[in-house]
């Protein structure tokens, strides 16, 4: 039996971006959570994980409901999850509970300080707790590469799986994150089920006082990132923190004064769709229009998964409208009049902003 795909067929998959939010005592890495998500979880020291979620803001997404005018307008989402670490005003370790918790996200952020805290005793030192947040991790992954190295002495594994996990080994001993390494050095398929964090996407914020807002990162913590392939960004949590609860023409002035042009949350989803190498496609019709984040490079078969197993399993074709084409000439019909719908296989790599309807058979 043949199928278009349409949007009363409901996806199963959870279409979710997590990322989980960590940072010594007194980083104001709540603050930051808050700041985020909108809420306002209280801010000390305690062992509950936070959660919180925002929609991924997408001026296509706007546009295509105006012309569909649909029953529900879903976005893209980003989960954030505010992971609590050591407790005590001093302390700059995470436990190994906070280690596990972490090992489930698909983003890694770590908020460093950079502003003077009167419930520490010690000045703000970003450079040293990004070092030893970076050898926790490199110590953490280590220690599960090591033991999976001992038990292939005692039993005998597949020796692809062996060989990869020799070079995490000599990849870790050299001080260097597993996300070093490209697909050509390392088939991550091996690595399923092991959640090693120096293989995370790294996000690092330093969390500034008002005055430094509009200031870039420091060379020394470019520096570092650039070497452990990871990205940053600064931002102030009070500051921002406080331009969230005024009128929208408020607070494009107030951010213009320190020197900046978009919020805190729109420069932090720009820079994890960076490094987590996302675009997204759309469906669209009156039941709803949807965007769906997938990794650059997808098949149109493996983004129809996205969508719902039956139509990765059963595909047969991509019917796909360039979003660019498609605000060009207004409806599908003139699209496909124009001979610029596509039909696609299995193999065509989904480009970003591509409108798909899937067709399958189970």
């Amino acid at each position: 039996m043949l199928f278009v795909h349409s949007l009363d067929y409901r996806g199963e998959k959870e279409v979710l971006i997590k990322v989980g939010l960590v940072g010594f005592a007194g980083s104001g890495k709540t603050t930051v959570f808050n700041t985020l998500t909108g809420l306002s979880v209280p801010t000390g020291f305690g062992g509950e994980v936070h959660l919180g979620t925002v929609k991924v803001p997408d001026e296509r997404i706007d546009a295509l409901s105006r012309i569909f005018k649909p029953k529900k307008t879903t976005y893209a989402e980003i989960v954030f999850s505010d992971i609590p670490g050591e407790h005590g005003a001093e302390s700059r370790g995470l436990s190994r509970k906070s280690l596990d918790r972490i090992r489930e996200q698909d983003v890694l952020c770590l908020v460093l300080r950079d502003f003077d805290n009167p419930a520490l005793d010690s000045a703000p030192n970003p450079v040293a707790d990004l070092q030893a947040f970076l050898t926790e991790c490199l110590l953490a992954d280590l220690g599960v590469v090591e033991r999976r190295l001992d038990r292939a002495k005692k039993e005998k594994l597949d020796p692809t799986e062996v060989a990869a996990f020799e070079i995490l080994k000599w990849t870790l001993e050299r001080e260097l994150p597993i996300r070093s390494l490209s697909s050509q050095q390392l088939n991550r398929a091996l690595l399923r089920g092991y959640g090693l964090l120096s293989d995370r996407p790294l996000m690092v914020v330093l969390n500034r006082g008002e005055q430094d807002a509009g200031n870039p990162l420091p060379d020394s913590i470019s520096r570092t990132l650039e070497e452990q392939h990871a990205a940053g960004m600064v931002l102030s949590a009070s500051v921002e923190a406080e331009i969230a609860t005024m009128d929208a023409a408020d607070q494009a002035a107030f951010l213009t004064d320190l020197g900046l042009s978009e919020s805190a949350l729109t420069r932090f989803i720009r820079t994890a769709y960076g490094l987590l190498d996302l675009i997204s496609f759309f469906t669209v019709g009156q039941d709803e229009v949807r965007a769906w984040p997938i990794r650059r490079g997808t098949h149109a078969r493996q983004a129809a998964g996205r969508i719902h197993s039956d139509l990765e399993r059963g595909f047969i074709r991509a019917e796909v409208m360039p979003y660019e084409e498609f605000m060009r000439y207004g409806s599908e019909h003139a699209l496909r009049d124009a001979g610029h719908l596509k039909i696609e296989g299995k193999d065509y790599v989904v480009a970003d902003g591509d409108i798909l309807s899937i067709r399958f058979a189970v």
